[in-house]
């Protein structure tokens, strides 16, 4: 239960700060808001917070993978808690107009597609901030951001500032396009196992495994957590 508990709190943090760098992109959305937003990111590396992004390609059992929903849960709760802080004090809503409209327009196949290429490029720029190499991380926000991909989580956020009673119509396609986004995500974020898993030998994966127990050892989080 206190595990639980934790994963939630971490979680619903991570929402937070990827709320408020959504709203840094809302506020710039150029390629000055798309560095700005990797402060979310590296916020989560930092205070090593659960992000679903950040974990989905990482869990090696069947208890850390049914993790990632209360993980994503939080995630959403942290996000909407920032639009309605953030819908309270300004206008937000047409600011995330935009983003939303392009997500609706996009079909099923295309929210994959566009969110494998994130969670590829989220695995691989917190694996680097995982070995204390954070330039890569910095790169990677704002190619994915660049690149135009979907990120479940920021997704949450645009949606959570746009969605109303007017729009609430909407609410169905909203939810239809942003699964297949988390979908994508978790795809991509083990995209690099799917493809080369089969590659590796017991050598490379014992290695992994024990890379992982070394960085799960050094987590305060891990500690507090167990």
């Amino acid at each position: 239960m206190k595990s639980l508990l934790h994963i939630i709190s971490s979680s619903f943090t991570a929402g937070l700060c990827i709320g408020i760098a959504g709203l840094a992109y809302l506020k710039n959305p150029d390629i000055i808001g798309a560095v700005l937003f990797g402060f979310g990111l590296l916020t989560v590396v930092h205070y090593k917070l659960k992000l679903y992004t950040g974990t989905a390609g990482f869990f090696t059992n069947k208890k850390e993978f049914f993790a990632l929903l209360p993980i994503l849960l939080g995630n959403i709760f942290g996000c909407a808690a920032a639009a309605a802080s953030f819908r309270y004090c300004m206008d937000v809503t047409s600011l995330s107009a935009g983003i939303v409209e392009k997500r609706l327009s996009t079909d099923i196949l295309g929210c994959i597609i566009l969110g494998i290429g994130c969670g590829f490029i989220m695995t691989t720029a917190v694996q680097f901030a995982r070995e204390n190499k954070f330039l890569p991380l910095l790169f990677g926000v704002p190619v994915f951001i660049m690149c135009g991909f979907y990120h479940s989580i920021a997704d949450a956020f645009y949606y959570a500032t746009w969605l109303s009673m007017e729009n609430i119509a909407r609410a169905q396609d909203v939810f239809v396009k942003w699964a297949v986004t988390v979908f994508g995500n978790f795809i991509g974020c083990n995209l690099y196992r799917i493809l080369l898993s089969k590659w590796l030998t017991s050598e490379d994966k014992d290695k992994i495994a024990k890379d992982k127990l070394a960085i799960d050892a050094n987590d305060s989080t891990y500690k507090k957590a167990s």
